[in-house]
């Protein structure tokens, strides 16, 4: 990984290599001192996804920044947990940690949610907009009774799953999805219908509260009933979070009928045109910061 000499504000080299596992758990620490709200077992199913995938930047043995860089297959790529510790910025760091992010996924079509206000710095590394996502945030209402159609994930074949999930992300993660939905302390569910699934969601703690993602489902009345039966899986009255497209309506719809109000934007964009989604059948993203 590249060395890069400092500023005249800074004259030590910046060190980027691979994060530890244990430089991970600090990542986390800083994306949620950052009002980011991981969750609490993120980083479990995080380095599966790619465990080079994960950049740090170090000053001597001080690290002041990261990125993630996670491969998925062999041309899809997302970049994420773009962050730089606030006293070491203006340095060039974030630059620096940037350009090797871009680097190890060269090659690929790349992905993010970045922040809406940095879409242009975004557009002159050769992103472009796809849409906006929008985080809805409260007390949404809960199934009363049992659903029978709808189980526990475990129970579907993870292959199954696994189909299911291809219309909605543009590379291969399975690895990935096999540590999420079985992430500790989440609640991972599905629909079946005729024998074949027809939706499903998962919701896991975080720093604040719950996040449901992701919350897929082939009709609104499906999402809505997935939605109330995993908010039935956490204490009564938590504050959840869930992260919809804004160009799916429905899923706009959904939100507002279970009270829940937005409270944060990002803006989804790719180094080229946008893969094919089912957004019309995606009603909550699954990670902001794996995509």
């Amino acid at each position: 990984m590249p060395r890069t000499r400092g500023t005249d504000l800074d004259m030590t080299d910046l060190t980027i290599r691979p994060m530890s596992r244990e430089q991970i758990d600090v990542g986390i620490d800083w994306a949620a001192a950052e009002g980011w709200n991981p969750g609490l077992h993120d980083a479990d199913s995080f380095v599966v996804a790619d465990p080079g995938g994960f950049l740090v930047g170090l000053l001597g043995v001080e690290p002041v920044g990261m990125i993630s860089a996670v491969k998925y297959g062999s041309t899809f790529g997302f970049i994420g947990f773009y962050i730089v510790r606030p006293a070491f910025r203006g340095r060039g760091h974030g630059l620096a940690l940037w350009q090797a992010g871009m680097q190890a996924l060269s090659g690929r079509l790349v992905g993010l949610d970045g922040v809406v206000a940095q879409q242009d710095n975004y557009r002159r590394s050769g992103f472009v907009l796809a849409f906006n996502n929008v985080r809805f945030e409260g007390v949404p209402g809960r199934s009363a009774k049992p659903d029978k159609a709808i189980v526990r994930l475990a129970q579907v074949p993870l292959d199954q799953v696994l189909r299911y999930d291809a219309d909605f992300f543009p590379g291969e993660r399975a690895s990935f999805l096999g540590a999420w939905i079985t992430q500790r302390g989440s609640t991972a569910l599905g629909v079946v219908r005729g024998g074949s699934l027809v939706g499903y969601g998962v919701i896991r703690p975080c720093r604040a509260g719950f996040r449901i993602g992701p919350l897929f489902a082939d009709d609104a009345e499906l999402a809505q009933r997935l939605l109330r039966a995993l908010v039935a899986h956490v204490p009564s009255g938590s504050r959840v979070q869930l992260d919809i497209p804004e160009v799916n309506p429905a899923a706009l719809e959904l939100a507002t009928a279970q009270g829940m109000a937005p409270v944060f934007e990002t803006a989804r964009m790719y180094t080229g045109t946008a893969p094919v989604l089912a957004i019309n059948r995606l009603y909550g993203v699954t990670t902001f910061e794996l995509g």
